[in-house]
């Protein structure tokens, strides 16, 4: 029995991004992003999904054997609950309501790190060349709704993706200035995760608590596009000075990433949110806090950090997941 067409999904808090594999070795097809917040869950964004596409090509309505979906919470048992969106469901229960012969739950940075072996050419952006063929460990960190954090190791069975929740690590001070602005977030949050600032939840309260600490003015009201909209063009310099603060911490962050996974083969920068500020990015101090790991330093600097400017790679994840686990039939 063939086990396509087959759906795949890469589902964040924000948004949810569909498409159909419908052979083997076929690119994902027909990709459509859907608001979370139209539909009551996964299960019925799917079905709509169909529809779309089956209106779109005049086509009658797929019918989906095998399904991967990439969630941006962490996976375990039936219950599946988003971690920054009201979505919950139950695998079983959404097995039976689409009809599927096979479903995988996985987490959305498993997913993505399964893509990082094979992106290439206009899916990456390296500030210095190329990056090296992929070997060994490759980690990834990507700053979206959330901050995701996930791996994949080369083996004689092939990669091997390592998911977990690495952005709600503690995040750590490098100077004096990022422990008052910990000190100013820790009244709101007493925990502060790498998350809490490295994400588009948590760009505001990054821009908040720095100017505390600065003492200067800030507009209460910004949300996480006006704010690198404003740090952009110029017209708010604290706006600015969060951007790039962001990178710094951000490069911290991915640093000890490197280090704990002995990711060697590269720190891949994925999510929505740092593609939009490339240039800046790249002129930040991310790479020089990457490296500042005092005896540590030499072997990061060897370590190469692309940035993933295909907001899609992580459906190339969820197929690669499927043919692990049903083959190519």
């Amino acid at each position: 029995m063939t086990t396509y067409p087959r759906l795949l999904a890469d589902i964040g808090g924000t948004n949810a991004r569909f498409a159909l594999q419908e052979a083997p070795g076929a690119a994902p097809a027909h990709i459509l992003k859907l608001a979370a917040a139209d539909h009551a869950g996964p299960g019925e964004a799917a079905q709509a999904y169909l529809r779309q596409v089956a209106e779109a090509t005049g086509a009658p309505l797929a019918t989906p054997r095998w399904a991967a979906l990439a969630v941006a919470t962490a996976v375990g048992e039936d219950r599946v609950a988003f971690t920054n969106s009201a979505w919950a469901f139950s695998r079983r229960g959404l097995q039976q309501q689409l009809g599927l012969d096979g479903l995988l739950v996985l987490n959305d940075f498993e997913a993505l790190a399964l893509s990082l072996p094979v992106l290439r050419g206009e899916q990456l952006r390296c500030e210095a060349g190329p990056p090296p063929a992929p070997q060994g460990t490759l980690a990834v960190v990507g700053p979206g709704t959330g901050l995701g954090v996930g791996a994949v190791v080369a083996t004689r069975a092939g990669w091997v993706a390592l998911p977990g929740e690495g952005g709600h690590v503690t995040l750590a001070a490098a100077d004096d200035l990022e422990a008052a602005l910990l000190k100013v977030v820790r009244r709101e949050h007493p925990h502060v995760s790498a998350e809490r600032l490295l994400s588009g939840i948590g760009l505001p309260l990054l821009y908040r608590g720095l100017g505390e600490v600065l003492g200067q003015t800030v507009d209460a009201g910004l949300d996480t596009a006006a704010i690198v909209t404003r740090g952009l063009d110029g017209s708010d310099a604290l706006c600015g000075r969060t951007i790039d603060q962001f990178c710094a911490l951000l490069g911290g962050v991915a640093g000890n990433a490197a280090l704990t996974l002995g990711a060697r083969g590269g720190v891949y920068i994925g999510g929505g949110i740092v593609p939009r500020f490339a240039e800046r990015f790249f002129a930040s101090a991310f790479r020089q806090r990457f490296e500042a790991k005092g005896r540590f330093e030499a072997y990061l600097q060897a370590i190469p950090t692309p940035l993933i400017v295909d907001t899609l790679a992580a459906l190339s994840g969820a197929a690669l997941a499927i043919e692990q686990a049903a083959g190519s039939a």
